[in-house]
């Protein structure tokens, strides 16, 4: 039986578990996923050691980065984004091959494509986490200009408090990239002037759970289209699997 699985620190409650397993059982796949709860990164070569018949991973907070000197390969986006989220495991003789991916630029880049139009030539990346940066890769790939807002001074980045009305409507695109909103704390957004946006903005949450944040209600009062997070979930998925069966 194939083995997949999730490698991260705390794991708790995990999409990748659930969505497997259930792809294997309607599909009558015979393999299986687990978690992989692992207190440092340096316990992954026994990961691999002690399930020989591990084909493939994906890699969750806080091992996005640590992960890649464990590589003997990742992909040009992967390198370009400096994070791994899915590892393809290869067995070869005696010899095991572990190469890096990020299905996050994918799953997004899908998601927000048919949302855009002529109109939308630059964006607003609230965030500098590590899914802020596939986030710019996927719109900067997609011909997007981007900003990327924190709420402290850092380099090539602008503050909340210089979103103007002004700047939301020149960057009609804002994806929000920070855990603001996530249940528990559902009356929480960034601080946006929500007033400025019209028709024209799209705002899109990384978040999906609630369905619909409060960035996205207050969003949608001023007439904006926006869309949560679960699609470029579903979509990174498949695209874990595509690297590991290719």
């Amino acid at each position: 039986m194939d083995k997949y699985g999730l490698i991260g620190y705390p794991l708790g409650h995990s999409f990748s578990i659930s969505f497997f397993n259930q792809k294997f059982a309607d599909e009558n796949i015979d393999a299986v996923y687990e978690n992989f709860e692992i207190p440092s990164i340096d316990l992954l070569p026994e990961i691999i050691a002690s399930n020989p018949d591990i084909k493939g991973l994906n890699v969750t907070i806080p091992y996005k980065q640590k992960v890649i000197s464990f590589l003997d390969s990742i992909s040009p986006e992967a390198r370009a984004i400096g994070a791994v989220n899915v590892i393809r495991v290869e067995h070869k003789g005696t010899e095991t091959i572990l190469k890096g991916y990020n299905s996050d630029v994918i799953g997004f880049t899908k998601s927000i494509e048919g949302m855009l139009e002529k109109q939308h030539t630059k964006a607003l990346i609230l965030g500098t986490g590590g899914a802020s940066k596939a986030v710019d890769y996927g719109l900067r790939s997609l011909g997007l200009e981007t900003v990327f807002v924190s709420r402290y001074q850092r380099p090539d980045t602008i503050r909340y408090q210089d979103v103007t009305p002004e700047v939301v409507q020149e960057y009609k695109v804002i994806v929000n990239c920070t855990p603001s909103g996530m249940y528990p704390n559902t009356e929480e957004c960034p601080e946006l002037p929500y007033e400025a946006l019209d028709s024209h903005n799209i705002l899109y949450d990384l978040v999906y759970n609630p369905d619909e944040t409060l960035f996205m209600k207050k969003g949608a009062l001023r007439g904006a289209r926006t869309k949560n997070g679960l699609e470029m979930l579903l979509l990174q998925a498949f695209a874990s699997w595509e690297y590991w069966n290719r």
